[in-house]
């Protein structure tokens, strides 16, 4: 295909990089087969752990010397890099269509929060602001600065293959640290693309060797980031049980961690809400990306009243939906990451009706021309309770479930009675709702939305939720102060050195 020979994706490619260097490995093979129709893309060699010291000695050495260029002038190379994203955009954002397996115009919508996060950063890198603060003793001063940390580990996950690393790296790089990525292992030509388009950039800026490293793995490559003690922060995406693993890890050596894990997130529809606008919102929120967004919107909580008539209005646009190759712009879903995906798609389904669940739109694996890859389901719709136990349990795929509700404090109360809190939102033209949703009354997640759904998170505000979602923040707003460390100055301009709080202490 002509995207991967505009990225010069190769057939067999080494999985460790500091940069420029691809480091040879006695790993094990990983082959990426598309889900789109079972061809294989290519194949990445997995970090060994002689590769991975190395890589990790590189990176040392380049963080002595990237600390200390000036912050802007890190910009200016951040922002070269969202010049070289943006021509590349279409066929990086064709990869990753294929790669993955969501639609195309997300693909490129992905990328595109890749130059996002480039603006962002270059931004940023001239506001690294300290604050300043009188002191109690006469003639000094105090202040606050902020410094790099030093290696930054980033463990993303094959939903998006791309973005979310670049979220991290663009932030921790202008604030001087250097990186070292491990993609997912279900999307690894992604993370070879792209460290070749970010090799091409430090090149032409003579950025030290190692400033950005990738290596290329499973669970074991993971482990080493979380259990090594020359990695002060790891940032990571993923399940609820991977990210409560890595935490113990990294806790364990008083490391620091960003963690964006599991959501359940539902949208709250009332009898004030436009009902057409809050259809569109629920349908592209349960269907993009075939429901594999941690952000996914996985129930609707609809008032009794509206209930029915937008229900009504719900099945009739699922059947409107078109399934198929994700890179045909005419289709609105593509398929699951793979066929174990599928299998947990179907496992939730059965246990979903044995608790009762009764489907409104029925799901199941699609068959036949098109769909020979087998991982093509149906988006479905189970109206359920709200105390089920599938209920509580954040599934990766394309399944809604719809419940009732009577007044405005039972549906947050359901809304917040799950174990995950990462994204939320109401559909209501009543300013009273929407307030107490926004409350300290309402809703519990790191993101509460009015008037749209709960997927499409802008690069300005902090992402991230609350709960076994983590409690990290990536990308906008401050956090970009995860990444540094806080240091408290006090300069004595004076001829005495008086101590605080009037301690009297003389020879």
């Amino acid at each position: 295909m002509e995207f991967l020979q505009q990225l010069q994706i190769q057939k067999e490619n080494e999985g460790s990089s500091t940069g420029t260097l691809w480091i040879k490995s006695t790993g094990l093979t990983i082959n990426s087969f598309s889900p789109v129709n079972n061809q294989l893309i290519g194949t990445v060699k997995t970090t060994d752990a002689a590769a991975y010291q190395q890589i990790i000695h590189q990176a040392e050495t380049a963080f002595t010397q990237w600390r200390n260029w000036p912050a802007p002038k890190r910009g200016e190379v951040v922002r070269q890099l969202g010049e070289a994203l943006r021509k590349e955009k279409n066929a990086l954002g064709q990869l990753v269509s294929y790669e993955m397996g969501k639609s195309l115009q997300e693909g490129l919508g992905e990328v595109q929060e890749m130059i996002d996060i480039c603006d962002f950063a270059v931004g940023l890198s001239r506001q690294l602001y300290g604050l300043t603060m009188h002191s109690e003793r006469p003639l000094h001063r105090m202040y606050e600065q902020w410094h790099p940390l030093g290696i930054v580990g980033i463990i993303s996950a094959f939903n998006f293959p791309v973005a979310v690393w670049s979220w991290n790296a663009a932030l921790a790089w202008v604030c001087g640290n250097v990186t070292i990525w491990k993609p997912s292992e279900k999307a690894p030509i992604c993370g070879n693309a792209v460290q070749q388009i970010v090799a091409k950039v430090f090149a032409a800026n003579q950025v030290p060797e190692g400033v950005n490293s990738l290596v290329q793995g499973g669970r074991e490559v993971g482990e080493w980031i979380s259990n090594d003690t020359r990695i002060p922060l790891v940032s990571a995406t993923g399940s609820t049980r991977m990210g409560k693993e890595l935490n113990k890890a990294v806790a364990g050596r008083l490391g620091k961690t960003i963690l964006e894990l599991g959501g359940n997130n539902a949208i709250i529809i009332t009898e004030n809400a436009d009902l057409d606008m809050s259809l569109i919102g629920a349908v592209f929120g349960a269907v993009g990306t075939a429901g594999q967004r941690c952000t996914s919107t996985r129930r609707l909580i609809i008032q009794e009243k509206v209930y029915d008539s937008f229900v009504a209005k719900l099945t009739k646009a699922y059947a409107q939906i078109k399934i198929g190759d994700p890179l045909d712009s005419n289709n609105h879903m593509g398929p699951l990451i793979d066929v174990d995906a599928v299998k947990m798609y179907l496992q939730s389904i059965d246990a979903c009706k044995k608790e009762g669940g009764k489907f409104l739109v029925e799901g199941g694996v699609l068959e036949g021309a098109g769909y020979e890859s087998g991982c093509y389901v149906k988006p479905c719709i189970a109206e359920v309770l709200p105390h089920y136990k599938i209920v509580q349990h954040e599934t990766f795929a394309p399944i809604l479930y719809v419940m009732k509700y009577t007044n405005i404090q039972e549906a947050i109360a359901i809304q917040n009675n799950v174990p995950q809190g990462l994204s939320s939102a109401i559909m209501t033209l009543n300013m009273r709702e929407s307030e107490l949703f926004l409350s300290a009354s309402g809703s519990d997640c790191g993101i509460a939305n009015v008037n749209i759904g709960t997927s499409g998170a802008e690069i300005g505000g902090a992402f991230g939720g609350e709960k076994e979602t983590g409690g990290g923040r990536e990308s906008g707003s401050d956090a970009w102060k995860a990444y540094m460390r806080r240091q408290t100055n006090t300069i004595n301009w004076s001829t005495h050195l008086p101590l605080a709080q009037g301690i009297k202490f003389d020879l």
